[in-house]
């Protein structure tokens, strides 16, 4: 410094000891500042005030040398003592070189920077808010400050600063919130202990309102709730504690659509704490927004459903999460569907004015742009809105309807989450069938695919979704598609139904499209699709059909009707190509027929054929049933068809017997002496008019070898008394009493034509497959 400069009004001994090393000196000169500035205020002269003001800050507090800095920032500070109330009229050209010393290289002169704003703010008081902004940025950045006596002194004036925030009503919050927006995405945790102090400190104050730009900073919290330091952490628990307290007490005033994809974005951390929390709070909002927040349900799903599928490790997240998904499928209503929607078969885009899964154009709270394309591939998801609370809010299930398909297509996820996506949809066919009808193509193949699934309790759900679509009326279409062309084993993605002049070849009338039973007038033009891609997925798949098959078609006949489901099941397999396979089928739901307690209103209808109704079943049963005779010759046993039964067997002479063929013969003599066929046995007694059912069981008998299916068979005919009323030529001569007469309806003759024709088709396949030499010739020769 110039020693010859002209520092006037100051005098040079207060220059020299300004420029002095020792404190004590410098603080001499201070006080000497501090008269002179009184006396200026007394004269009421203003220039010299400012100039020396401008002085002390120019030519010291800026000055290259750290003492001359070091006595500018006591000068400084003599100034504002001096000034005392007026200081207020001078604050800029106070503050403004101390702030700049804040940034100092020299620890000790931060420290006396720090000492000076402090005198300064002190004198001030509630003058210093105007310039609050530029203070607070100065002091944040002190707050983490290695020297522990500079963040001593920040310590002070911080709580002297928070005072006299406390105590005054002119706290500019609009200005002041984006400058805590930025500062709050501080990684250092001193720093972020003081914005956290800070938030606590402006809540508790009642003439601010902080809750009106919580989105702008909710995001930070999140974010320092995850910081390393457990105190930071707890005290930012506090702080979004005590937020939602406030919004409970005046959800009204609460900005939930603008908070509602940070609190998705959370949900999905790894952070336990900060999950919790989130997942917490979109429990919160959603019970106290109600359907404004709907438009995020998609993001909500994405966020919830994984957490559905913890263990106990997790617990409180997931007990958490599931009253969130609870909660926000109350939320969907039949209002929610639409009266006039576009026929399921146009397979009309939903219309969802902001596309249903836009890219977020970045958060409120100013943290980093999270986005995510619509093919859920990211590990954070984010929705926009199509709605505001001020404005109805409409329901897209384009979204929510993805979200759940990825869901139930990821093998990864667990049971209770695929549960959860399942009663979803359920609940959305429900509520919104005329929506959801729309998607029912694309989730199709999926819903096809859980039937595989390992747990019992997802198949059960899984088929209450497939039934729903088969039986609603809202998947009814007037133009079911033609059948001809491509066969039945086509791709999943190719859902055909038949014309109605295939749908029933039974001569029935009256019958509409696929409603093949007038008393099932429910089951819409899906029905026949489901039970096409059901055998198409049988056929492909065959542990599922031995593993789960019984299971799943014993609970479609609880769900559905269950005359449909054989009905059109054996329509569709009297056109089956893989004869093996329509073998199997038949043969597989012979056994659900015959055995399980689900089906016993049907076996009752079969059992007498009284009405046109059943008899039409029976035909149409028994053509497919052709695949495989041992079960032709049962459906008859159930039918009290017994002449026609005798005939067939009769026919098994011409035919090719294997093993399989013997093996389902014995397991025919096991099914004879169970509950099921308790009738038939009781009948026996009455040999007379029951002659063509003696006689099946004789030729029955005589297929069989020496085994004990042979042995339990002879035994039960050794029961039947008056062996020789079996005679057939008086038998012959009078129709037997209680015999059942054939129906007019039924052309036995033709059945039993029906019958040798697919025979002979299986034959020529056997054949075809033993000439290339993979077929093992398994003929027994009795």
């Amino acid at each position: 410094m110039n020693p010859e400069k002209d520092f006037a009004p100051l005098t040079p001994n207060i220059v020299r000891a300004l420029n002095d090393k020792l404190y004590e000196k410098r603080k001499v000169a201070a006080l000497e500042i501090e008269k002179l500035v009184r006396e200026f205020v007394a004269q009421n002269n203003t220039v010299q005030i400012k100039h020396v003001i401008q002085t002390l800050s120019q030519e010291f507090a800026l000055s290259q040398h750290p003492h001359s800095r070091k006595g500018g920032l006591i000068g400084l500070a003599a100034c504002s003592i001096a000034l005392g109330k007026d200081s207020g009229l001078y604050l800029k050209e106070l503050i403004e070189p101390v702030l700049t010393c804040f940034n100092d290289a020299d620890s000790r002169l931060r420290y006396y920077a720090c000492e000076a704003l402090y005198n300064i703010v002190k004198v001030a008081r509630g003058a210093v808010l105007p310039h609050f902004n530029v203070l607070f940025d100065g002091l944040s950045k002190l707050a983490a400050d290695p020297d522990p006596n500079v963040k001593s002194g920040s310590e002070l004036l911080d709580r002297l600063l928070k005072d006299i925030v406390t105590e005054s009503n002119k706290f500019d919050l609009v200005g002041f919130i984006p400058l805590l927006r930025e500062r709050i995405y501080s990684n250092n945790q001193y720093a972020r202990q003081f914005i956290i102090s800070w938030i606590l400190v402006l809540e508790s104050v009642p003439d601010i309102n902080l809750l009106d730009y919580l989105p702008e900073i909710l995001d930070g919290l999140f974010q320092i709730l995850g910081d390393n330091g457990k105190e930071i952490r707890k005290m930012c628990e506090v702080v979004l504690g005590e937020f939602l307290k406030e919004i409970k007490k005046n959800p009204s005033s609460v900005k939930f659509a603008e908070m509602a994809n940070i609190l998705v974005i959370h949900c999905q951390t790894t952070d336990d704490l900060i999950q919790l929390t989130a997942m917490c709070w979109m429990r919160e909002f959603i019970q106290l927004a109600g359907r404004v927040m709907l438009p995020y349900s998609s993001g909500i799903l994405t966020a919830v459903l994984p957490c559905l599928a913890y263990d106990d490790r997790k617990k409180s997240i997931k007990e958490v999460a599931n009253v969130c998904n609870q909660s926000l499928m109350k939320l969907v209503t039949p209002e929610d569907d639409e009266p006039d929607e576009p026929r399921p078969g146009q397979r009309q885009a939903e219309t969802n004015p902001d596309d249903a899964l836009p890219k977020q154009e970045g958060t409120a709270s100013g943290g980093p742009d999270v986005s995510c394309d619509s093919s859920f591939s990211c590990g954070i998801t984010v929705f926009t809105a199509a709605s505001t609370e001020r404005a109805p809010v409409t329901l897209h299930l384009d979204g929510i309807v993805q979200v759940l398909n990825c869901h139930l297509s990821d093998t990864a996820i667990g049971m209770m989450t695929r549960i959860a996506v399942l009663k979803w949809l359920y609940h959305l066919y429900i509520k919104t069938p005329r929506k959801m009808f729309r998607h029912t193509d694309s989730l199709f193949p999926i819903l096809l695919q859980t039937l595989s699934d390992e747990s019992d309790e997802v198949i059960l759900k899984d088929l209450e979704v497939l039934a729903e679509i088969a039986s609603s009326p809202a998947g009814q279409t007037d133009d079911p598609g033609p059948l001809d062309g491509p066969d039945l084993r086509t791709s999943h993605s190719e859902l055909q139904v038949p014309t109605p002049g295939r749908a029933g070849l039974l001569n029935t009338s009256g019958t509409k499209g696929l409603e093949c039973s007038p008393s099932t007038p429910t089951m819409n033009s899906y029905f026949y699709k489901f039970m096409i891609n059901l055998l198409k997925r049988f056929s492909s798949e065959r542990k599922l059909l031995e593993v789960r098959g019984p299971f799943i078609i014993r609970q479609l006949c609880l769900l559905l009707n269950a005359e449909n489901i054989f009905h059109s099941m054996a329509d569709i397999l009297l056109r089956e190509e893989d004869l093996k396979f329509a073998s199997t089928m038949v043969h597989a739901l012979n056994t659900i027929l015959l055995t399980s307690t689900e089906l016993f209103q049907l076996r009752n209808q079969l059992k007498d054929l009284k009405t046109l109704e059943s008899q039409n079943l029976f035909c149409c049963l028994y053509r497919s049933w052709c695949h495989n005779p041992v079960t032709t010759v049962s459906l008859c046993f159930l039918t009290q068809n017994y002449r026609h039964a005798y005939d067939l067997i009769q026919k098994f002479g011409d035919l090719e017997v294997t093993v399989d063929f013997l093996a389902e013969v014995d397991k025919l003599v096991q099914l004879i002496e169970c509950p099921i066929f308790t009738y038939l046995r009781l009948q026996l007694l009455d040999v007379k008019n029951n002659p063509y059912l003696i006689k099946a069981l004789y030729g029955l008998l005589m297929l069989l070898p020496q085994s004990s299916a042979f042995q339990l068979l002879s035994h039960r005919l050794q029961c039947v008394p008056n062996p020789e009323l079996l005679q057939t030529e008086d038998s012959l001569k009078a129709a037997p009493k209680s015999q059942k007469a054939d129906s007019p309806s039924i052309d036995y003759a033709e059945l039993l034509q029906h019958f040798e024709k697919v025979q002979n088709k299986h034959l020529e396949v056997r054949h075809q497959r033993s000439g290339r030499g993979d077929h093992l010739d398994r003929r027994v020769v009795l």
